[in-house]
C-alpha cells in the first residue's frame, strides 16, 4: 500500500447544544496543533465534515485564555481560516487517498458523530485498510460505533482516552452533553485511562489506534500518528 502523505481531518457540523443555549463547534486548537506538527512533517491534509462547507468554531476555543500564539498565527491567516468555509462533505470523502485519519473535538462532535453512518464507514474502511486512526478530546464520540470487519466493536479491548467525566464537570457541561463519553467508550469493551489532574497532557497508542484525552494533549496525537506513519 503506497504512501499518500496525506490525512483526513474530520470535524463537527453541529454550532449549538441540543438542551442549553451555548454555541460550540470545533476547538481550534485541536485542529491547527495537529496541523502543524502533520505539515511540517510533510504532510497535506484536508478536512470534513457530516454536512459540509463551513466548520463552526466553539467560541471559547476563540479565548484570550487559551488562543495561543500558534493557533493565532492560524486564526489571523485568512488562507488558512477559509479553508474552514468549505469543507469536504463526508460523504465525499474517499479514504483511498490518505494514510490516516484524525477526529477533532469540541462538544459539538459528541451530537452528529456518534450516529453519522458515513463516519462510521470512513473509520472502519481506514481501520480494516491497514491505516492510522486517531482522535481527540471528544473526537474519540466518532469511534463509539464504528466495528471492524469482524462485527465487534473498534474500540473493543483497546487502550483508549477521551475527555472525562471529571473535565466536564470541571468546565460546567455536565448537565448539557448528551452523554458520558468515559463511560461510553467503556461499555463498549475499551480500556479506558486519563490524566491524574483535568486538562493534564494524556496520549495513548494501541497499534494503529491514538487518542488523545483532551486539547492540550493534541501535539503529542499529532507526533504519535506522523511517528506511526513514518515508521510505515
Amino acid at each position: 500500500m503506497a504512501a499518500t502523505n496525506n490525512i483526513l481531518i474530520i470535524a463537527t457540523s453541529v454550532d449549538e447544544y441540543e438542551k442549553v443555549g451555548y454555541r460550540t463547534g470545533l476547538w481550534l486548537g485541536e485542529l491547527t496543533h495537529f496541523y502543524d506538527v502533520a505539515e511540517e512533517a510533510g504532510y497535506a491534509m484536508d478536512v470534513a465534515t457530516p454536512q459540509g462547507g463551513k466548520v463552526p468554531l466553539d467560541p471559547e476555543s476563540l479565548a484570550h485564555s487559551v488562543l495561543d500564539a500558534a493557533t493565532l498565527e492560524r486564526y489571523k491567516d485568512r488562507a488558512f481560516m477559509d479553508r474552514l468555509d468549505r469543507s469536504l462533505k463526508l460523504a465525499d470523502a474517499d479514504p483511498a487517498k490518505y494514510d490516516a485519519i484524525y477526529l477533532t473535538g469540541g462538544h459539538g462532535v459528541m451530537f452528529d458523530f456518534p450516529d453519522s453512518k458515513e463516519l462510521q464507514g470512513l473509520v472502519a474502511a481506514f481501520w480494516d485498510s491497514g491505516k492510522v486512526v486517531s482522535a481527540v478530546c471528544h473526537g474519540p464520540a466518532g469511534l463509539l460505533n464504528v466495528r471492524t470487519a469482524d462485527g465487534s466493536y473498534l474500540v473493543a479491548d483497546k487502550d483508549v482516552t477521551g475527555f472525562s467525566w471529571n473535565e466536564e464537570v470541571k468546565f460546567d457541561r455536565a448537565d448539557a452533553v448528551p452523554y458520558n463519553l468515559e463511560e461510553e467508550l467503556q461499555s463498549r469493551g475499551a480500556r479506558y485511562s486519563k490524566a491524574w489532574l483535568a486538562m493534564g497532557n494524556h496520549v495513548v497508542e494501541d497499534g494503529r489506534l491514538v487518542t488523545g484525552q483532551n486539547p492540550t494533549s493534541t501535539q503529542g496525537v499529532a507526533e504519535a500518528v506522523v511517528k506511526r506513519l513514518q515508521q510505515g
